[in-house]
């Protein structure tokens, strides 16, 4: 593959977000609807699809200390920035909150489970002065593919459409070993969006580390390295820098994060790992952007058929990235990166997404250890056989294997957890 599609795949795959990619879609809507009418606000209703209700039920709201879909769809429609894409929500201040807390309180803002088969689908009405706009997100965080208003299409995505689809036949046309040979030729300059990423997450990670956030599972883990309990070793350090990031993103941090195929939770574990085990080994800058990049395109490659949206938890596909990462680090090539894969395919897969929220810094730690181990163990040409479970002698069926089982066998599992969160006690 030509240099320049590897080039277009970063850019299309990695944007800097403000918050969880779920809530803030709805609220990029949101904000985009308002721009088309005047008035005082007099309903809200968003259809959502069940993975994004499920990804935007409890996590943190940037800046806000509140959570709920509601709640972000009247913030996007007050104070929003549609222009701004997902950092729609950088400049809200206090009175916004309030405001949009009262109409919540009010239920001017209501949420709907939209009848659709579409994964990620967002749709947001707004009602003002007898005028309405309803703005429709599909496939992508950013992806409006329809603006209606009093009646009228106004437009129906067009050119964005198109690339999005130009970039997703990119996508699948990846393989491994065009990733590897990409990751050591290209020139470092082309690699500043991956460099961008390694400075915004890595500062996340740090951020979770020095304040107190969610269930504050990196911190936890570093007071205890420091305590003497757990080793100052490279998996220690990797896992709290790792999940700091998340319990940061996932609690409302307003730090902006570089995510990895519509999820910054994805951009963190596919990042901070490699940051990590880069400061244990000494690794130099270059070596340090090289194995990111791998790590982000090894992510994007999975990704690209696995999907968006899932009943399984998408950072054990950022951690399969971070693992090669971390072997190239350890001075892996082609043999070991795939040996990595199947390692982590076959130990990972199956972890439950049951939504973004203050849980999911556990989930980060957990794929960060098996990252590091399954590329620790690549090192030495250890992979897993072919005659365990779906692992196959190619890595690249082994991924087919697990993005089936992602797709095929947890459409049930997906509507059940969503039953379960939708109407437990709290």
């Amino acid at each position: 593959m030509k240099s320049e599609i590897f080039i277009h795949i970063l850019r299309n795959e990695l944007v800097v977000a403000l918050g969880c990619t779920e809530p803030v879609a709805i609220a990029l809507a949101a904000a985009k609807a308002r721009t088309y009418i005047n008035g005082p606000i007099d309903k809200i209703t968003v259809y959502a699809s069940a993975g994004i209700i499920k990804n935007a039920l409890a996590v943190g709201i940037p800046g806000t200390g509140q959570t709920g879909i509601d709640f972000v769809a009247a913030l996007g429609a007050i104070a929003g920035n549609a222009e701004k894409q997902l950092e729609v929500l950088a400049d809200i201040d206090p009175a916004a909150i309030s405001e949009a807390r009262t109409m919540v309180d009010e239920g001017i803002s209501v949420v709907h489970l939209a009848d659709t088969p579409t994964k990620l689908y967002i749709e947001v009405k707004i009602e003002a002065e007898q005028r309405y706009a309803k703005v429709v997100i599909t496939d992508n965080h950013t992806n409006i593919t329809l603006i209606e208003v009093d009646g009228k299409i106004v437009d129906t995505g067009g050119c964005a459409n198109a690339s999005f689809k130009s970039s997703k036949e990119d996508r699948n046309s990846l393989t491994i070993d065009s990733i590897v040979d990409f990751v050591n030729s290209v020139e470092l300059e082309e690699l500043s969006l991956v460099k961008q990423s390694i400075e915004l997450n890595r500062k996340a990670g740090l951020d979770g580390l020095t304040h107190s956030y969610g269930l504050e599972v990196g911190k936890t883990i570093k007071e205890n390295v420091q305590r003497g309990i757990l080793s100052d070793d490279l998996i220690s350090h990797a896992m709290a820098l790792a999940a700091a990031g998340s319990d940061a993103r996932m609690a409302g941090s307003t730090m902006p994060v570089m995510a990895n195929s519509g999820s910054g939770n994805q951009g963190i574990a596919a990042t901070n790992p490699v940051i990590a085990a880069a400061e244990r080994l000494g690794a130099s800058e270059e070596q340090l952007i090289r194995a990111v990049a791998l790590s982000h395109l090894v992510t994007i490659h999975i990704k690209s058929k696995f999907g968006r949206l899932s009943a399984l938890c998408g950072v054990t596909v950022s951690g399969t990235g971070a693992s090669c990462g971390i072997t190239y680090l350890l001075g892996g090539g082609k043999p070991e990166i795939r040996a990595a894969i199947q390692n982590m395919l076959g130990n990972v897969t199956g972890m439950m997404c049951d939504g973004a929220k203050g849980g999911c810094a556990m989930k980060v730690a957990t794929c960060t250890s098996a990252a590091v181990q399954s590329a620790l163990l690549a090192s030495k040409g250890k992979s897993i056989s072919s005659t365990n479970g779906f692992i196959e002698n190619d890595a690249e069926k082994t991924i087919d294997n697990f993005c089936r089982i992602g797709n095929e066998a947890t459409s049930e599992m997906d509507k059940l957890v969503l039953e379960m969160m939708l109407n437990k006690e709290l």
